[in-house]
């Protein structure tokens, strides 16, 4: 966290907000022990996979189609990292806001951890990793891991198909439930946005905090490097997100 005058002007618009809206990405889990897949500490940083694809083309719908081994097994290196990791200090005090005004969270992240820390209006943008579907049938079944599969792709146990998680890879639609709620939530506005953790490359995770200012929005970035929204900040704290939200809310009144 920057400094004392920065802190105290986002408590003092945490009390008078009528919404707050959370944009978070792969570096709110970092303090849980997983890696961010760009920027510092990036487990992709622009590198090809070890099938020689760039893990945008690993990760598509077009690769899902026709090689699905390709796509789930890198689907399965990231619910390793997700093993036995739980949600951290910050995706809690972000739940914990809910008892003090509206909260909504809108994630990159495919890790469930906010929905673990007990955030209610969530829109998981890119879906849920642990969720699993069969395209051909539409059977459905959760899990906690990954543990029970015992081949990649998992066949369906309904039909001659596979299973593949609900999440959007690289090419696909977004999901309209999730789609749907940000609009409305754009609709509704917000008097104080948070971007943590995130490089902003999508259009959509970005615009929600470069429109801060047509609501009269504090605009606050949490994030260790310089991204694509950080000059629309108006404050900007160079660190993790665990760090800037426990000191945060320390400052915060009682209640």
């Amino acid at each position: 966290m920057s400094d004392l005058a920065d802190r105290d002007r986002v408590v003092e618009r945490l009390a008078t907000a009528r919404r707050v809206l959370f944009i978070t990405g792969a570096g709110i889990s970092a303090d849980s022990g997983l890696p961010t897949y760009r920027g510092i500490g990036g487990l992709y940083n622009d590198q090809h996979t070890d099938d020689g694809l760039p893990i945008e083309v690993a990760l598509s719908g077009e690769v899902m189609a026709s090689q699905p081994e390709i796509t789930w097994k890198h689907l399965a290196q990231i619910e390793a990292t997700c093993r036995g990791a739980h949600p951290n200090a910050a995706h809690r005090i972000i739940a914990a806001l809910q008892d003090r005004l509206p909260t909504t969270v809108l994630t990159q992240n495919i890790d469930g951890f906010h929905r673990k820390a007990g955030s209610h209006d969530l829109i998981e943008i890119h879906g849920d990793l642990f969720e699993l579907y069969c395209e051909h049938c539409g059977h459905h079944e959760n899990r906690s891991d990954y543990s029970g599969l015992k081949e990649l792709p998992p066949p369906c146990p309904h039909c001659l198909g596979h299973l593949r998680p609900a999440v959007v890879l690289f090419g696909e639609a977004l999901p309209r439930p999730a789609v749907k709620r940000l609009e409305e939530v754009l609709t509704e506005g917000y008097d104080l946005v948070f971007s943590i953790g995130t490089t902003s490359v999508f259009p959509y995770i970005a615009q929600p905090f470069v429109a801060a200012a047509q609501f009269g929005a504090l605009a606050v970035e949490i994030n260790p490097a310089s991204t694509n929204v950080s000059r629309f900040a108006d404050v900007t704290w160079r660190c993790g997100a665990a760090s800037a939200l426990e000191q945060l809310w320390a400052a915060l009144p009682a209640r």
